[in-house]
């Protein structure tokens, strides 16, 4: 097992919150006194940029996942492989429904739905995709520790 590093996650840490700093200094505002419309008027043209770059990359992460699956063809391994690339397809779905809301205003499950009915689809469909990885991790988990 690997040592336990402090200072990479101190690092990790400080460059988590100083990347997000950039938006409420623009703003001229405290991080508690900040609002949506504020941090978006300022760092919409990197959102838009990072927004864009991710859906791609999720795409492939999934198309690998199930390619990775089937090459495994079964087996405790594959089992495992395929409900984690079930959850990942859940999970860029759901990616691609957030991109829509954050460029377009447009929420597909509230417009479809309604707004309490979208808001459990909403959820219900995050409880698959952490289900499912979940399940995927552990069946892997499992197999390796068996095998």
């Amino acid at each position: 097992m690997k040592k336990f590093r402090p200072l990479l996650l101190l690092i990790l840490t400080v460059g988590v919150l100083a990347s997000s700093s950039p938006a409420y200094c623009q703003a001229h505002c405290s991080l508690l006194q900040a609002n949506n419309a504020a941090e978006i008027s300022h760092t919409s043209s990197s959102s838009y940029w990072f927004g864009i770059m991710e859906l791609p990359f999720l795409f492939i992460a999934v198309f690998f996942a199930f390619l990775t699956a089937y090459a495994l063809r079964g087996g405790r391994f594959g089992k495992g492989m395929m409900f984690m690339a079930w959850g990942f397809l859940v999970m860029a779905i759901g990616h691609l429904h957030m991109q829509i809301e954050h460029y377009y205003g447009i929420n597909i499950f509230k417009t479809l739905l309604g707004s309490f009915s979208g808001s459990i689809a909403w959820f219900c469909a995050l409880v698959v995709t952490w289900g499912l990885s979940g399940l995927g991790f552990w069946s892997i988990y499992k197999a390796s520790k068996d095998a």
